[in-house]
């Protein structure tokens, strides 16, 4: 089932493997297509379940940008979950996808067994936060649309918070710059503008709410994510928290022996 037809929109999604589901979320700019690596170390245990968020990769790039909102791509999610017929699942989100999931989590619980979240935030806290995201996400949403995809990806591959991806190799580096060239501009651009941090409503005072039991992963090296996921766990009841050695924003991809055991080391235990 390559593609779900989901509240008006088709989604892309790569399936493989039997067990319990596990969904994979990617970040800004990424694709199931990120997942693959993982595969072979999850598939023997789990129904991987990789979806392409709306805008991203092969599912539809609507052009009304409140179409991508948090709430309707929680509601997405709830429809590909029931359309696979998946009752609860695991869900695991990287960045962007780390968002969606704590979303996800905060509104449908019981669809939820565990939640493992790799970089990802509730969101900005003050509406002076937001607001300032908000325009700067327009600005760079403008700028996608008005220098096209590929300056867009010179640019988005050079910002501080992937320079630890540089020591990368650089058959690595090419395949993720490959990836993220087949998304649209418009798609982009459209999910900065409805999905982007400071579009989305804050969850920091509902973490206490959240029980699913939760795994928080951050890269030692991307501090500022590193002192979110210390705050989180610290209100999340059931979390626990990881700092990966020697990686940055990307765990999975920077550190991805270590990201598999950690993964499968917390899914064997609980």
């Amino acid at each position: 089932m390559p593609h779900v037809e989901v509240n008006g929109q088709t989604f892309h999604i790569e399936t493989a493997g039997a067990g319990r589901p596990l969904v994979l979320l990617h970040g800004f700019t990424g694709s199931a297509a990120n997942w693959r690596a993982h595969q072979p170390a999850f598939t023997s245990r789990f129904r991987v379940i990789a979806i392409d968020l709306l805008g991203h990769g092969r599912s539809a790039s609507p052009a009304d940008a409140a179409r991508y909102s948090m709430a309707h791509c929680v509601e997405d999610m709830n429809g590909i979950l029931a359309a696979l017929q998946v009752d609860a699942a695991i869900m695991l989100g990287y960045s962007l996808g780390g968002r969606v999931a704590l979303s996800f989590s905060a509104t449908h619980p019981q669809r939820l067994s565990r939640l493992l979240v790799v970089s990802g935030s509730p969101g900005l806290a003050s509406a002076e936060e937001r607001a300032a995201r908000v325009a700067s996400d327009e600005a760079l949403a403008a700028q996608i649309e008005r220098e096209g995809l590929e300056a867009f990806v010179d640019y988005w591959e050079n910002i501080p918070l992937f320079a630890s991806q540089k020591s990368l190799p650089p058959t690595v580096r090419a395949e993720l710059r490959q990836q993220r060239l087949q998304n649209t501009s418009r798609g982009l651009a459209n999910s900065l503008r409805g999905l982007g941090v400071g579009a989305q409503p804050a969850l920091w005072e509902k973490l206490s709410e959240i029980k699913t039991p939760t795994l928080l992963l951050a890269g030692e090296a991307d501090t500022k994510f590193v002192t979110i996921a210390q705050r989180m766990a610290k209100k999340m009841p059931n979390a626990q928290l990881q700092i990966v050695p020697g990686a940055g924003h990307a765990v999975q991809l920077e550190r991805p022996a270590e990201f598999q055991r950690l993964v499968l080391d917390f899914l064997g235990k609980t």
